[in-house]
């Protein structure tokens, strides 16, 4: 902090209420603010994207997919001394030395059982439990977020809007088109057959311009109109299906990042952008510092690496956050690979963030540390990390957080200190 700010500061500081006076004076123009919320769906095994190699008892747990020490051949790029990144996520190592990544460790919502489609809901709905709401966290604290008078604060970038943007305030979609560019003439012939319908003309507007942000090509097109409601599709077990391979991936996350990139660059447009990946339910196969898993981080190391890219400026006043539902097991299984856990990490990245650091209350993984005798134990709720980037950055309420964003969370603290200020 420079003097002169510390000076202005002097008069916010009476009353307890320091840490809202500051954010609200360091950030006058909340329209700044941009954040991206990434959910990845199938659960993420959290000692295999930040290996915690200091711990004494993770590579017996591992076995053969024990990360090594960095520096070892195969090893995992370091960090603190004690975790370390996986040797795919090289622009999140690269994020972490230049203090633009923050890695929370031993983390989970409130959910503990092991249902993707109950742990995603939870995830996203922001209770303590499934289906116990229709509306998304993430919706709610935008309608209480200041400057909302836009039209439609976010952008949710698939084939749905998911449950995390569902709720009072108003959001657009957009999703990659598999058919090739319509002509000039067959847009206008479109236009000309929407215009008598008042609702249909405008969102066919609003798709046009939506597609023009997202790609100059009009590579995507808008999923407007209604939420599609429909469950993700599953196997018969229950488990996500398979996930694209890497190259198809790294091909889709790049899309995705630029039009999202294009969306938040826009002045007046969304500031809120959220997407999901998938193929993170390694139950088979898993691998280490090679195999299926490396290549599904190394296609989103380079999504995001993409992102940074597009986003140009406005990086240094974004904050990428990404989440999934639940960990995986300690213990490889019997089929090389992992089982439906509950710990895991989350990870904060942008130009906005306070970065450089690993935030974890580390309980072990000894066999009397873990949870159930399987998982690595959580310590560090969820909703207190989304509490902290909502108030510091989007500058939400405290009061709004405990009452409406997320009802029923008064143990769950607001995390703070982990954005820029």
């Amino acid at each position: 902090m420079q003097r002169r700010e510390f000076l202005n500061l002097g008069t916010l500081l009476a009353g307890g209420a320091l840490l809202t006076s500051r954010v609200a004076f360091a950030r006058t123009d909340e329209r700044r603010a941009r954040l991206v919320l990434i959910i990845m769906r199938g659960a993420l095994d959290g000692l295999a994207a930040v290996p915690p190699y200091g711990d004494r008892d993770y590579a017996a747990l591992r076995g053969e997919f024990a990360l090594r020490a960095p520096g070892e051949a195969g090893g995992a790029l370091p960090l603190d001394g004690f975790f370390g990144l996986h040797p795919s996520l090289g622009f999140l190592q690269e994020c972490y030395a230049a203090r633009e990544l923050t890695v929370l460790h031993a983390l989970a919502s409130p959910y503990r059982e092991r249902s993707h489609f109950d742990g995603q809901d939870v995830l996203e709905n922001g209770s303590p439990r499934a289906h116990a709401l229709t509306t998304g966290w993430l919706n709610r604290a935008l309608a209480q977020a200041p400057g909302q008078a836009q039209r439609e604060a976010g952008v949710a970038l698939g084939q749905n809007v998911p449950l995390v943007m569902r709720g009072p305030a108003e959001v657009t979609s957009w999703s990659a088109s598999k058919l090739g560019a319509l002509d000039e003439d067959t847009l206008a012939r479109i236009t000309d057959l929407y215009a008598g319908d008042p609702l249909l003309s405008v969102r066919f507007a609003d798709a046009l311009a939506a597609d023009a942000i997202a790609s100059a090509d009009r590579a995507g097109s808008l999923a407007a109109m209604a939420p599609d409601t429909a469950p993700r599709a599953m196997s018969a077990a229950g488990t996500l299906q398979p996930a694209r391979p890497a190259q198809a991936n790294g091909a889709r996350y790049a899309q995705v990042v630029r039009a999202a990139a294009g969306f938040l660059r826009q002045e007046a447009g969304p500031r809120v952008a959220v997407f999901d990946t998938t193929g993170w339910d390694t139950h088979a196969n898993e691998g280490a510092a090679a195999g299926q898993l490396a290549g599904r981080l190394s296609a989103l190391d380079s999504g995001l690496a993409t992102l940074r890219q597009e986003l140009g400026p406005v990086w240094s006043d974004t904050v990428v956050l990404l989440v999934t539902e639940f960990g995986r097991t300690a213990a490889i299984n019997g089929t090389r690979g992992t089982d439906h856990g509950t710990a895991t990490v989350a990870l904060l990245v942008g130009g906005a963030v306070a970065g450089g650091r690993v935030i974890a209350d580390w309980p072990g993984l000894s066999a009397r540390a873990l949870y159930q005798g399987r998982d690595l134990a959580p310590t560090l709720d969820l909703r207190s990390v989304l509490k902290g980037v909502l108030q510091e950055h989007l500058l939400v309420p405290p009061r709004e957080l405990e009452r409406t964003v997320f009802p029923d969370s008064r143990t769950a603290r607001p995390l703070t200190g982990l954005v820029r200020t």
